[in-house]
């Protein structure tokens, strides 16, 4: 009898394994003891199969309470939101107490009992009933033994070589997934941002505005003046070591699994484009300056996301619950800390994935799909860039001085000013006088002295001691002919600095105009 039970036990896996491809997650080293990953969207999850003539029914409960412990804990460790769990006890006698209410009604665990476990024990007086009640749970047809019919121990290790092979085979092609090439163009990538971050050092470092903007960092107001290329070029930019450090590290490990499971070529563009897509997000949600490869990266992150609806259960079980942990935790840093480019992190996360609906992964043809992929990337890249290229481009008010301030030294006073006028002044905080200051500035040499003078007149107010904008001021009111305003200016500038030589010299020239005219 215990043969046939044995057949029986290796029949119903092979059923489940080589008809129905449930993935074998454990086996024991006396092979009485199997555990099984169903890929099925219907029926149970998970699988226990376990033969061995069972005496007593408290066993069976000891074990079904272990059985649902472990089912839990891969629930949790899965992220499933439920896990079905069916235990088939296959024995040659039914236990010799009563066990019957053991296996009646379903167990739970969980806090909202998402883990369900179901028990059978199947034995040689309920062997047909068994077969029928395990076919309704788990939606696998298995054929009793038939009566008489002689079965010898060549047939039973029959049934397990091809269990054992299929399974076998199915882990090779699942490990071939992860190795379509050896990395390549992730070593590139890191070879590059590295030279630049030693160029950038060298002409006046990673983290100096000025250095950054000539390099190609993205700013809103050179795109949207037709430098397109700042959407690719602040890839391979870092501001400051620690940046530097901690995207290299990334790019190491991510870029790395990415190659190895899409290839150079499909990481290659997967990379690039979630690189201007991080760029083009940043472009238009994002007014400030900006650079790193943090946007390719989390193309990166959007590469395995797609991966894993591929193949959702290789996807979570492997490295899902890492991979969206990361993720997670990266994002809410970014919404903690402003200096963080959110923006950048999202658009790139998505250009990753609708990259990789594109390219797919490689040895599957899909092109319908990627067709459908393609049309969403077109349709979400034209309108993000419509919708950047159609608005007012609004900057960092610091990178806007920082800016103007280059273009003043360089005397291109119009660049300047179209620089600092586009700045949207939202409060009153502290960059807006000196953003103002400098402003009038360019306003003067350019002829705009009514403009110079409401803006320098807001800077006094709010920064009295400034005493350069007195003198401006002053100097604007002489441009417009009103010398008694310019006294006033020019006084308050002496109170503050009552030794520069130049504000002397004004006040000079205002008091001498001043007499003249009360003679005349």
């Amino acid at each position: 009898m215990g043969f046939s039970q044995d057949l029986l036990y290796w029949r119903i896996i092979h059923k489940l394994v080589v008809q129905h491809e449930f993935r074998i997650i454990y086996i024991s080293q006396d092979q009485t003891e199997i555990w099984l990953e169903s890929s099925r969207k219907s029926g149970p999850n998970m699988l226990k199969l376990y033969r061995a003539d069972i005496d007593w029914g408290n066993w069976i409960r000891q074990d079904i309470e272990k059985t649902l412990y472990k089912a839990e804990a891969i629930r949790k460790k899965q992220v499933q939101r439920k896990l079905g769990m069916l235990v088939v006890y296959i024995s040659t006698y039914p236990p010799v107490d009563d066990w019957q209410f053991i296996t009646e009604k379903p167990l739970y665990a969980g806090n909202k009992r998402q883990t369900e476990l179901q028990a059978l024990v199947m034995h040689v007086k309920n062997e047909h009933d068994a077969l029928h009640h395990f076919a309704n749970i788990s939606g696998v047809q298995v054929t009793p033994n038939k009566e008489g019919e002689m079965y010898d121990y060549s047939s039973i290790q029959a049934l397990k070589i091809e269990v054992i092979s299929t399974s076998n085979r199915r882990a090779k092609q699942e490990r071939e997934l992860f190795n379509n090439g050896k990395p390549y163009f992730t070593y590139v990538f890191i070879a590059i941002q590295l030279i630049m971050f030693a160029f950038l050092e060298i002409k006046g470092g990673s983290m100096n505005t000025t250095t950054l903007i000539s390099f190609g960092a993205k700013v809103n107001s050179l795109i949207h003046q037709g430098e397109w290329w700042r959407l690719f070029t602040p890839i391979f930019l870092h501001i400051g070591f620690f940046h530097l450090l901690m995207n290299t590290v990334a790019l190491y490990f991510l870029g790395t699994a990415v190659e190895r499971i899409y290839g150079k070529m499909r990481f290659l563009l997967i990379y690039l484009f979630a690189g201007f897509a991080g760029s083009a997000a940043s472009f238009v949600f994002s007014p400030s300056i900006s650079a790193g490869a943090s946007g390719a990266i989390f193309g990166c992150f959007g590469a395995l996301l797609f991966f894993g609806v591929i193949y959702p259960k290789l996807f979570l079980r492997t490295m899902g619950t890492n991979v969206i942990s990361v993720i997670i935790l990266n994002l809410t840093i970014g919404f903690i800390f402003p200096i963080v480019d959110n923006a950048g992190h999202i658009g790139g996360l998505v250009g990753g994935f609708l990259a990789s609906s594109i390219v797919y992964l490689p040895k599957h043809r899909k092109y319908l799909q990627r067709v459908v992929g393609l049309i969403i990337t077109i349709i979400v890249t034209v309108a993000i860039l419509y919708f950047g290229y159609t608005t007012n481009p609004s900057n960092d008010p610091l990178v806007s001085l920082d800016m103007a301030q280059d273009y003043i030294e360089n005397e291109e006073y119009k660049k300047a000013y179209d620089v600092l006028s586009k700045v949207e002044v939202k409060d009153e905080n502290s960059t807006t006088p000196e953003l103002f200051f400098y402003l009038s500035y360019t306003e003067v040499e350019l002829g705009k002295y009514q403009d110079a003078k409401t803006h320098l007149v807001y800077v006094t107010e709010k920064v009295p001691t400034l005493h350069e904008a007195h003198y401006n001021l002053a100097l604007v009111y002489v441009k417009l002919d009103d010398y008694q305003s310019a006294k006033d200016s020019i006084t308050t500038a002496l109170t503050y600095s009552p030794e520069n030589n130049a504000y002397l010299s004004l006040a000079k020239e205002i008091n001498q105009y001043l007499s003249n005219a009360k003679m005349s």
